[in-house]
């Protein structure tokens, strides 16, 4: 399904996982633009949040949700209120591993980054280089 504007979430039939995929494919393009960016995000965190709740399995697309939601508040200068969103998203994508905990672990070490915490950011990223890759064969 396209999405052209926030309203396609809320659309008769659209399943829970396709409107908050919505929501944050919303956000980021809305980011360009300015408007609702970070409220449409904040939506896709509040649905996602119920959603894992009912469905454990739909877990990394509440990762997916706080890591986003972070990355705009970052874009936006407010790094302190990213941080604890970050650090959500790596806590979730712990178990998982592998690409989702890589990507959580970027996000949190540009939070530090951002809050001028180097030491953590150095650590934080080293830790997502010991992550091995995925294994292809």
């Amino acid at each position: 399904m396209t999405r052209n504007s926030p309203d396609d979430a809320t659309r008769r039939g659209t399943s829970d996982v396709e409107a908050i995929e919505g929501l944050l494919a919303y956000a980021q393009t809305s980011s360009r633009w300015g408007g609702g960016a970070l409220r449409r995000a904040s939506e896709a965190v509040a649905r996602s949040r119920a959603l894992a709740r009912e469905q454990p399995k739909h877990t990394a697309l509440l990762a997916r949700s706080l890591s986003t939601t972070a990355k705009l508040l970052l874009k936006r200068g407010r790094a302190a209120e990213a941080l604890p969103l970050a650090q959500e998203a790596v806590a979730l994508t712990r178990e998982m591993g592998g690409g989702p905990l890589v990507a959580s672990l970027m996000r949190l070490a540009a939070v530090f980054e951002a809050l001028h915490r180097y030491s953590e950011a150095a650590a934080t990223m080293a830790e997502a280089d010991q992550i091995p890759p995925p294994d292809n064969a």
